[in-house]
């Protein structure tokens, strides 16, 4: 059996006395499309950002790759480099351009030839559907095209594994699914994903794996068929009650 791509083993996270994480065990295998479900507060996006080590965990060991995550410093920018993360809010740079947002962190972090670096950034941007928009600055673009520039500009990084963190919980119902398709087509093509959403359509249709947690425990998990046709705890029966009705 291969090891997991990534795998946390007995991680527990606090916020002051808040216990968030709780012995979190998960393995996400390469090429595989976890979708991380639950109510607010469950512990879902401390758990995507452990992942990358943007939220530092309290015990429990966290490995990408079989390496485990260092603690700071040039080994940890290099393994975070490894794994790609989209968040709720773009956090594209203001003042670059669409194009020059894509190229910055291979050029600076991987040391990439400029031109290389511009050309694979154009395929990017043409593959998530804004190549025509390489010219202007991110507050010219509509949400959901500067969300699809923020996955080329982590794909530009040659992520082993995508982390979406709410990718789009910050947008317009208009423009969720431009972003969904691009993420669908992303899981068809092989990318090591891990998604914490509400958007259960896509969860349904491109996840390998459903993971619902509540109150910082993974409760259950699943293939989407499963989970939402039989869920098999009164928690997740509750939550899909609540959601699924609307």
């Amino acid at each position: 059996m291969a090891e997991p791509l990534v795998a946390l083993t007995g991680v527990n996270k606090f916020f002051g006395d808040l216990h968030v994480l709780k012995e979190i065990d998960l393995g996400i295998d390469r090429g595989e499309v976890v979708v991380v479900i639950g109510p607010s507060g469950s512990g879902k996006s401390t758990l995507c950002r452990a992942i990358n080590r943007l939220e530092p965990i309290q015990s429990g060991e966290i490995t990408i790759d079989g390496r485990r995550l260092p603690e700071e410093g040039k080994a940890l920018a290099q393994l975070r480099s490894e794994v790609g993360m989209v968040f709720q809010s773009f956090n594209l740079f203001a003042h670059k351009t669409v194009l020059e947002n894509v190229t910055l962190g291979p050029i600076k972090v991987r040391g990439e030839k400029p031109a290389a670096a511009r050309a694979r950034a154009m395929e990017l941007l043409d593959r998530v559907g804004v190549a025509n928009q390489a010219e202007k600055l991110p507050a010219q673009l509509s949400g959901g095209q500067q969300q699809r520039v923020a996955i080329a500009r982590a794909l530009a990084m040659q992520p082993k594994v995508m982390l979406f963190d709410e990718p789009t919980s910050a947008l317009d119902p208009e423009m969720v699914n431009e972003v969904l398709d691009v993420m669908t087509s992303l899981a068809r093509e092989g990318m090591t994903m891990v998604v914490v959403t509400h958007e259960m359509g896509f969860a349904r249709k491109a996840a390998n794996r459903v993971v619902f947690m509540a109150d910082g425990q993974i409760v259950e998990q699943s293939d989407p068929d499963s989970f939402f046709d039989n869920p098999q705890s009164d928690r997740a029966k509750d939550f899909l009650s609540k959601i699924l009705t609307h």
